[in-house]
């Protein structure tokens, strides 16, 4: 259901650790689309501060900066409840790094217009800048959230293109603590498929720019992914009833 536009309030919630190179460019193309950023220094390098010090100082973002690094999970944790102490209905969640498109910011809102209570998730559409390995990891972790929450709703777990009604997700921050770096994309997603948040999937184009910086780490990050999706898959058990029922319901609507 429609419903208009003056009563929703949405940002854009980009989290940074020091891709200086690319941050002002992201920011610009975001504000063209009319939304207000919010960027969450996450323990930057001075030069990465000084960068985003600019962009504050020329009323481009409001800047909530974390004392050290503490992971992506935990940079988007404070900005969502920021965005939402700041009055917004919603966050739209961009990389900082250049490897979104920009120019599907208008796709989103348009989804979450339509859809407000919804999570609205990019699901990546690689061009072959993509490294293999990342590309067949994603494919398990697809498999194990299809498990997790017993349906195919969410197309891309780990796309951390999407927007996100705040009333939802900032109460679900507040029932349990979320994974504080990379394995926090996936388990947000379930756990507020869990709550009953519907899910909206939008294709969106994804690159590995060529002096793109990523912080994934292989072995670290990999096995906190594994442990995220064993702890997901315990949690499953007690809500299969209620998700199956809600399958089921779907189903015969």
């Amino acid at each position: 259901m429609s419903v208009p536009a003056a009563r929703l309030a949405p940002c854009a919630l980009i989290p940074i650790y020091n891709h200086k190179r690319t941050i002002e460019r992201t920011v610009q193309a975001v504000r063209a689309h009319g939304l207000p950023v919010i960027v969450v220094d996450d323990g930057s390098d001075a030069d990465t501060r000084a960068v985003l010090d600019a962009l504050k100082e020329n009323g481009d973002i409001q800047l909530l900066r974390l004392p050290h690094n503490q992971g992506k999970g935990a940079a988007l944790v404070a900005g969502l409840l920021a965005a939402r102490d700041a009055g917004h209905t919603h966050a739209l969640q961009i990389d900082a790094d250049g490897q979104h498109d920009t120019g599907d910011v208008p796709r989103f809102l348009a989804e979450s217009r339509d859809h407000p209570h919804a999570m609205v998730c990019g699901r990546a559409v690689y061009d072959d800048s993509v490294p293999r390995a990342r590309l067949y990891g994603r494919y398990l972790t697809h498999v194990c959230v299809w498990a997790e929450t017993l349906s195919l709703a969410i197309d891309d777990s780990m796309c951390g293109y999407r927007l996100y009604p705040l009333h939802e997700t900032c109460a679900e921050i507040a029932r349990a603590p979320l994974p504080a770096r990379m394995d926090f994309d996936t388990e947000i997603a379930v756990r507020l498929l869990w709550r009953g948040v519907p899910v909206r999937n939008l294709p969106t184009r994804v690159i590995y720019p060529e002096d793109g910086l990523s912080h994934f780490r292989m072995l670290h990050d990999n096995a906190r992914i594994t442990a995220m999706h064993t702890r997901l898959l315990l949690g499953m058990l007690p809500r299969a009833p209620r998700l199956m029922w809600r399958r089921w319901k779907r189903q015969a609507a």
